[in-house]
């Protein structure tokens, strides 16, 4: 078996693929405990990784600011480092250059990567289908399997004393988080707001979400009949949102960053799918998991790999979901 001192991840795509990647993580401080085992990401998320217990160091690229001059830069750096293992989950270019050019001993990409010839190791990038489920984690986790084993382990992330602290509760409550980035990927409001209304007053309800998802979590607030709703979005970080999940009885998310928190710290979660299906890989991972979606057969879910602005067909059948099937999975 290969002796790796100091190992690099890079994955600089959205807030759940970076917690999903953190699986790798937890494999290799597994196998090589005594290694640095050094992340990159994009600006704006490494507070996901704040007080991760096998993380030395967390590189971060600026993509919104002098994209290139930081791309430049993390590379001086990377090169600087001399590391034994780059293992790049991203199948973009600029990645593709950081890994090429890394000086690593060893440089591990997937096929779908535009300079995967010049890895030592490339892996076929697959997306399962009906016939064959491959989860988003196990996709990764065979990137590494030739220097560790093939056996499934879960993404982590972790809260601090002081996160959990942050939002103590020691009421009932659950959670929403409503928003996300893609139209078809989002239960629609007015289904949330049905929903909450439905929720007994002896549970609070915790709306989650970044600073642009206040407005949507704003009106829900409004609208809402449920008088023990607050508004979370845009005031916690990320690791303090992942600590009120935790200890919530039900937190539900769309296919989107929230779900993925909650497989990070295996809390309970209720994932709607609309127009996104589980064959895609990227379903919770938590003990507690359940994915809804509608009972309908339509022939245009799903419409596409990632979510769209608006529904093609325009009718948003595959978002028609029983609010009672949401309530059943609050314990009573």
């Amino acid at each position: 078996m290969a002796s790796f001192k100091k190992i690099l991840l890079i994955q600089t795509a959205f807030i759940g693929d970076v917690v999903l990647a953190t699986a790798l993580v937890e494999k290799l401080a597994e196998y090589y405990p005594q290694a640095n085992i050094d992340f990159l990401l994009r600006k704006g998320n490494e507070g996901l990784l704040e007080n991760h217990l096998h993380i030395t160091k967390v590189l971060v690229w600026d993509k919104k600011n002098s994209k290139y001059t930081n791309l430049l830069r993390l590379l001086r750096q990377i090169r600087k480092e001399k590391y034994d293992l780059v293992v790049n989950l991203q199948r973009f270019l600029a990645t593709g250059l950081l890994t090429t050019f890394s000086k690593a001993k060893i440089r591990v990409c997937f096929d779908k990567n535009p300079l995967s010839m010049f890895a030592n190791h490339v892996i076929k990038h697959q997306i399962g289908n009906d016939n064959y489920a491959i989860h988003e984690v196990e996709r990764n986790l065979v990137l590494i399997a030739k220097w560790t084993d093939n056996q499934f382990v879960s993404p982590k992330i972790y809260p601090s004393k002081s996160d959990f602290a942050a939002v103590f509760s020691d009421e009932k409550y659950l959670t929403i988080s409503p928003a996300s980035v893609w139209f078809t990927k989002q239960f629609p409001k007015e289904r949330w707001l049905e929903l909450m209304d439905k929720v007994g007053e002896d549970a609070s309800i915790f709306l989650l979400g970044g600073p642009g998802d206040f407005e949507v979590c704003n009106w829900l607030k409004t609208k809402t009949k449920h008088q023990k709703t607050v508004v979370m979005a845009g005031k916690l970080s990320f690791l303090e949102s992942a600590a009120l999940m935790k200890n919530a009885v039900m937190n539900y998310v769309n296919d989107s960053g929230p779900l993925h928190f909650a497989s990070g710290v295996n809390a309970p979660v209720t994932a709607i799918f609309c127009s996104t299906v589980l064959s895609f890989g990227f379903g919770p991972l938590s003990t507690d998991s359940v994915v809804i979606e509608t009972k309908e057969k339509l022939t245009c879910r799903p419409c596409g790999l990632h979510g769209r602005n608006i529904c093609p067909e325009g009718h948003f059948r595959c978002a028609k979901i029983d609010v009672e099937r949401l309530l059943e999975r609050i314990p009573r």
